[in-house]
């Protein structure tokens, strides 16, 4: 199994750390939050990651609030951390849409049993995606042969054009591409005053993926360059 990126989310630093060590120790690589404010910027700005250790009882947002806005849009395994033990309140993580639940204190070895348990489960059910024309980046997963795209589970309905665009910048993120170049290999024209007509495009494609078009943060604009992709 690929190793995975884990969000480690508690507001005890020593359960944090000690938790971290065990998943570095076994591969994984390890992201830390202290609270559901953190966990969920995190998550929003990390599209690798592919579980998270989620302590219930935190300041502010806690952790069932933060399971139920998690899984309004993912179904990205979710471990639940608490160290109340009755049966109810595994009942209500449960019904948040936790996947898991582990009472403190813990046995770090059984965690990490259930870790593997949960990505392969979760793998089992997304991998199917992952075939070889396949990318996977800024939270889309791009299918080139299949000409599909899919966010959060479900699929966007792009035109040709926009498909292309998508692809081009998407096969390079992080490059940047003048309106110029992304005429050229995607109309497979010379260009001439093409500003516009890129332009158009790009703001119907960011309408698409984009959760904030306006704002965007996948495709973004190098003012005076170009765009390009979010890698």
């Amino acid at each position: 199994m690929e190793k995975s990126t884990i969000l480690v989310v508690d507001d005890d630093k020593e359960i944090a750390e000690l938790v971290g060590i065990y998943l570095t120790n076994d591969g994984f690589t390890v992201r830390t939050a202290v609270n559901g404010e953190d966990c969920l910027a995190q998550l929003d700005a990390d599209p690798d990651i592919r579980l998270i250790i989620l302590d219930i009882m935190m300041p502010g947002i806690d952790g069932l609030e933060v399971c139920r806005r998690i899984r309004s849009h993912s179904n990205i395994p979710i471990i639940m951390l608490s160290a109340k033990t009755q049966d109810m309140d595994k009942i209500i993580g449960f019904g948040t849409g936790a996947d898991d639940y582990v009472t403190k204190p813990f046995n770090p070895l059984e965690l990490m049993a259930r870790v593997k348990s949960q990505l392969k489960r979760y793998e089992a059910i997304n991998m199917p995606w992952q075939k070889k024309d396949t990318i996977a980046v800024a939270g889309l997963i791009i299918n080139e042969e299949e000409h599909t795209v899919v966010k959060n589970d479900c699929a966007i309905s792009l035109t040709p054009i926009e498909f292309s665009i998508l692809l081009l910048l998407a096969k390079s993120p992080g490059k940047v591409y003048s309106s110029e170049d992304i005429f050229v290999n995607v109309w497979n024209e010379e260009s001439f005053e093409v500003n516009n007509t890129v332009m158009v495009h790009i703001r119907r494609l960011r309408e698409k993926i984009e959760d904030e078009p306006k704002t965007p943060r996948i495709i973004k604009t190098v003012w005076g360059v170009g765009y390009k992709l979010e890698s």
